[in-house]
């Protein structure tokens, strides 16, 4: 075998290094954020129907039984943190990949703007579901 058969390895180079510990750092900064949002949203999932069955038993004469349209809501805000959890891990699993692979190239990935229109849509059904509950009693 020949010296020239084996690809030359690059020269170790501290700023790089210490440019992928920076982006291993912020990556690691991200997926801690996306798991207090995940964990927050199946908080509110939890506490949701907690809440209106809470209410629901210190009212003398119940008038509607709100607890089939909490229950529905708080199972959504835990699938949306579950789905935001799962997304993250993913992402972050990708990006150190991407780190140790010396080819680094800055993607977008639009958890944020998935979690937040799923948010979003929840938020309008619960919405519909609160005013026509309020129109009919």
């Amino acid at each position: 075998m020949h010296p020239r058969d084996f690809p030359e390895k690059a020269p170790y180079n501290l700023n790089n290094e210490l440019a992928k510990e920076r982006t291993r750092a912020a990556a690691d900064r991200t997926l801690m954020a996306w798991i207090r949002t995940s964990l927050s949203l199946i908080g509110f999932g939890f506490g949701i129907p907690t809440i209106v069955r809470t209410i629901e038993m210190s009212q003398s004469p119940p008038n509607a039984n709100p607890r089939y349209f909490s229950n529905i809501v708080g199972l959504s805000f835990i699938s949306i943190g579950m789905y935001a959890m799962f997304i993250a891990l993913n992402e972050h699993r990708q990006i150190l990949k991407k780190i140790r692979s010396d080819r680094y190239v800055y993607e977008s990935s639009g958890t944020a703007t998935q979690v937040g229109l799923a948010l979003l849509v929840v938020g309008f059904i619960s919405f519909i579901g609160v005013l026509i509950r309020s129109l009919t009693s």
